[in-house]
């Protein structure tokens, strides 16, 4: 009976030993992300990348090139009801065609958060140039870094979401997939 309980208790201490670990591991692997995601914040950076590579990145002085401009769009969430806001921002498709990219030679944009937030949009909802944009203002005010418990320093407004649900806020990368 001892010699059971023995093998069972030296199962379940290795068993905890390789739990830690592999939780280790993966937590290793994870900070190097983090850290990214925490200088592209700082930065006031988005990413752009495709097939694994860096290719260009967005910054608020792409947004002064491109030409800031204002647009309506109703934010509507869980804990409040639909309301309408001023944006101020650039056509994502803008940003895209300063940066020479052209998004017809893309199917997917996958938008990134720095809270780990993932949304995919058709490179159509993108191509229609009323509809995608990246917003750095709401209501005449910038919308703030995650830290500051605002909404930016950027985010996807889809003005056609009726309910919100695919915006990303706190967007620091943009993955263009073929």
């Amino acid at each position: 009976m001892k010699r059971s309980m023995k093998k069972s208790n030296i199962l379940i201490v290795s068993s905890i030993i390789v739990l830690v670990a592999i939780t280790g591991v993966f937590a290793f692997l994870n900070s190097a992300g983090a850290g990214q995601n925490k200088t592209l914040e700082e930065e006031a950076a988005i990413l752009i990348t495709s097939n694994g590579e860096n290719i260009a990145k967005i910054d608020m002085e792409l947004f002064e090139r491109a030409g800031l401009t204002d647009f309506y769009a109703d934010l509507d969430t869980s804990k409040t009801g639909a309301s309408r806001h001023l944006y101020t921002g650039i056509p994502l498709n803008s940003a895209l065609q300063v940066l020479d990219i052209d998004i017809g030679d893309y199917s997917v944009v996958i938008a990134k958060a720095s809270d780990g937030y993932t949304v995919t949009y058709d490179s159509d909802e993108i191509k229609d140039k009323d509809n995608a944009y990246i917003a750095i203002k709401r209501d005449g005010n910038l919308l703030g870094t995650r830290r500051e418990g605002g909404e930016g320093p950027y985010q996807i407004i889809i003005r056609k979401d009726a309910f919100s649900q695919r915006w990303c806020k706190f967007l620091i990368e943009l993955e263009l997939v073929e």
